[in-house]
């Protein structure tokens, strides 16, 4: 990872955001803490070697701030501390609350005894630009360099994490508030907005002016993890809090389905985000396909481009079924929940579907909450497990079919596409495979590296291989990116992949020809980096699959300017630059709304 550039904007909350815990020792803190970072000084500006997950194995500058104590005067600050709560609450519940904020002081004290990892250090994880933004109303007629091509209008659309509240101690890139950032195309305009999904988490948060739920990834660690989880729902049993309606931060995946925009994580169902005439983002709520969908969806549904239904997972991590498959028709009718039985609750992040098949990764990262017993992260790598992948019907209505075939040290974090090959029987996948398989959550000393690769899985002989689609020489670390969404689940050419190096900072995007491991790469420029390229086809009936645009936000390190860039996928060319009037953070995911769609929007 190249140093990463400092300046105001990039290092602290808006002053509006932020309510410092630790400014009154007396208050009750519902604020869940994690292993200790010191809040009380200014960070030094040493650096750091960082060598796996989301570090580089080159330099990180860390950022004098947002992790020193912030000046807000009366007037400057707009969330106060949890004055709207406390009368509220009963003699019982003011009681519980100042029992567990004294539990948790000690907790706390504790905690801040311990060095964390840098895969839950906050000046790791959201130093540079991974630090969050605060939120923009819509800018209209923004500067275009170039010329946006005319069959470009809708909007574009990509999520990410984004905390609300400064980190008070252990937070994972992935533990961040949904963000979703909006360009809008008209014409040839183009306008921006940014917002945050108003999740359930967000808002009880809001209110009481603090962090109150459990970091998935940055907190839940060993002892201190296990007491965190205790304290929280102590709370909510005392009704302090709500975990009720979700807990879940919407920052991953985006879909257009049934005439709405879902934002998704894993960990809750999905929240409904509309688009606004004028370009801007409101959240409509927690989306539950009007009562049909019970439990947590991935952020990664697949939209069948031919039958237009979508297909979807949801995992458990405490109790069996530890993983479910449904469906969705055009117009949202679920079907039944197909059971897949597995031995252990496994981290499933991404699926692939064929023509007539989804394809489920069972592999080798899994949930352990019981090593957070023994001092350990609950997400590890189980070296004794058997990766394997499930071959299901599309329209199965049980899982006694399933067809497992074992695919040895295998973990792709995400799938790009799949299909049959029926003459020799075979299901192609293409994903990137990573090692080590649980570096993003867990320190290590290995370097990261994500492989492009074919998997063939053979349904008659229940045999697999798997190969390197690019040559050795042509070896780069590929993650985040897509294939043509109108030949998902169906034999195709190209795929279009994050060049993420340094790790894991995005500094181009590589277009790989699939069968011949051909591999042409556009850059962004120095110190210029970006995030997942979005492909967005030309004409869906044209007969050239690389017929169309890759829509990408860059980030300037240098001028610490962000513009989205339009290249064109055929020869890697820059059509259009549009110059964006506030940082973009580099993200997770995103999807792009027609505007021939949007007239119908719920």
């Amino acid at each position: 990872m190249a140093a990463s550039t400092t300046t105001p904007e990039s290092c602290s909350w808006t002053k509006s955001q932020i309510f410092h815990p630790f400014s009154s020792p007396s208050l009750v803190d519902m604020g869940l803490k994690s292993k200790s970072i010191t809040l009380r000084k200014k960070p030094t500006s040493k650096t750091m070697k960082i060598q796996c997950a989301l570090h580089s194995p080159s330099v990180l500058h860390f950022p004098k701030q947002p992790y020193q104590n912030p000046v807000i005067t009366k007037e400057e600050s707009s969330v106060k501390p949890s004055k709207t709560h406390l009368p509220q609450w009963n003699l019982l519940q003011r009681a519980a609350a100042m029992a567990l904020d004294m539990a948790e002081s000690a907790l706390v004290a504790r905690e801040r005894q311990q060095k964390l990892p840098r895969t839950a250090d906050p000046r790791v994880q959201i130093g540079g630009n991974f630090a969050p933004v605060p939120e923009q109303p819509v800018r209209h007629s923004l500067q275009v360099t170039g010329s946006i091509p005319e069959c470009i209008n809708g909007v574009y659309l990509r999520n990410g994490a984004n905390p609300l509240f400064e980190p008070v101690a252990g937070h994972h890139f992935f533990d961040g508030d949904g963000m979703v950032h909006a360009v809008t195309i008209d014409n040839g305009n183009a306008s921006y907005a940014c917002r945050f999904t108003e999740t359930q988490r967000l808002l009880q948060e809001k209110e009481l002016g603090r962090p109150v739920f459990p970091k998935a990834i940055g907190e839940l660690h060993g002892h201190n993890g296990v007491g965190r989880l205790l304290l929280f729902y102590a709370r909510g049993l005392f009704g302090l809090v709500d975990h009720k309606q979700g807990t879940g931060v919407a920052n991953a995946g985006l879909v257009y389905f049934n005439n709405r925009l879902l934002a998704m994580s894993e960990d809750d169902i999905p929240y409904q985000v509309r688009i606004t005439p004028s370009g801007d983002l409101e959240t409509v709520g927690r989306y539950n396909f009007n009562d049909q969908l019970k439990s947590t969806m991935i952020a990664h549904p697949k939209i069948d481009p031919v039958s237009k239904e979508l297909f979807a997972l949801s995992y458990d991590v405490v109790q069996k079924p530890y993983l479910k498959y449904f469906r969705f028709s055009p117009d949202g009718e679920k079907s039944p929940d197909v059971e897949i039985p597995l031995p252990v609750p496994t981290m499933i992040h991404d699926f692939a579907i064929t023509e007539n098949f989804v394809v489920i990764p069972d592999q080798q990262v899994v949930f352990k909450l019981q090593e957070m017993i023994t001092g350990g992260s609950p997400v590890i790598y189980d070296k004794n497990k058997k990766s394997r992948f499930g071959i299901l019907a599309k329209n199965a209505t049980d899982s006694k079919d399933i067809i497992w075939i074992e695919s040895p040290d295998t973990f792709c974090f995400h799938l790009w596409n799949a299909w049959e090959e029926p003459e020799s029987d075979e299901v192609v996948v293409i994903g990137s495979c990573m090692t080590p398989a649980d570096s993003i959550f867990n320190e290590c000393d290995e370097s990261l590296k994500s492989v492009l690769s074919e998997i063939r899985l053979n349904l008659k002989t229940g045999k697999s291989t798997r190969r390197p689609i690019l040559s050795e020489s042509d070896q780069v670390n590929l993650e985040a990116g897509m294939v043509n969404r109108n030949k998902l689940g169906r034999k195709t050419q190209f795929a279009y992949l994050a060049i993420a190096e340094p790790w894991p900072k995005v500094s181009g995007f590589a277009k790989v020809d699939l069968s011949t491991g051909e591999v042409k790469k556009h850059f962004y420029g120095d110190r210029k980096y970006g995030g997942e390229p979005f492909f967005l086809p030309k004409d869906a009936k044209s007969e050239n699959e690389d017929d169309g645009y890759i829509i990408a936000f860059v980030h300037d390190e240098k001028t610490w300017k962000s513009e989205l860039q339009i290249v064109n996928a055929m020869n890697l060319q820059l059509e259009a630059s549009v110059k964006l009037p506030s940082r973009v953070p580099y993200g997770f995911h995103g999807t792009f709304v027609d505007s021939k769609d949007l007239v119908n929007q719920a």
